[in-house]
């Protein structure tokens, strides 16, 4: 949330998608929660922030509707059809970013979008966007209660008993 506070109050982008993952290639393990959870999820998190933030965002449901694995270059080429003229820009951590050369068709995705790149506290890699990123994984949060989930998502989390220890 702290990203796409800063992204938007930084007019860094002018309208900003969240893209639930569907099936990603170079995860080691298959999600927790179905891509119906992650697409709720994200979107009681979206309805969470400022209006003024909030009505430049839009949870897009592109991968998790897709079958099969799930690759950047796909939801680029979807998304640019939508927004014919605009530049896509995609927004990395340095984790990921570290393995761009590894994506599917990493070639001809750099030639199609702009890559803003965030640092992630503990991983190696130039960011070219200095943004005080959180020094939180995704697994951190899952595995404790954090104040970095929204409200409503974790009332979602607890109901559907996700993320719980097994």
């Amino acid at each position: 949330m702290h990203v796409i506070e800063q992204l938007i109050a930084r007019n860094i982008v002018d309208h900003l998608l969240v893209l639930p993952a569907g099936q990603p290639r170079l995860r080691e393990n298959e999600p927790a929660a179905t891509g119906a959870q992650r697409r709720a999820m994200c979107q009681f998190a979206v309805n969470s922030l400022a209006p003024e933030i909030k009505s430049r965002v839009e949870v897009n449901p592109i991968e998790v509707l897709r079958e099969g694995p799930s690759y950047t270059i796909d939801t680029v080429e979807a998304v640019a059809q939508t927004y014919p003229g605009d530049t896509i820009v995609v927004i990395v951590g340095t984790d990921a970013y570290a393995n761009i050369d590894q994506w599917h068709r990493a070639d001809e995705l750099k030639s199609m979008v702009e890559f803003v790149v965030i640092d992630r506290p503990g991983f190696p890699g130039t960011a070219n966007l200095a943004i005080d990123a959180i020094d939180v994984s995704a697994t951190q949060i899952r595995q404790q209660s954090s104040n970095e989930i929204p409200a409503a998502v974790a009332a979602y989390i607890k109901e559907h008993n996700l993320y719980a220890s097994k």
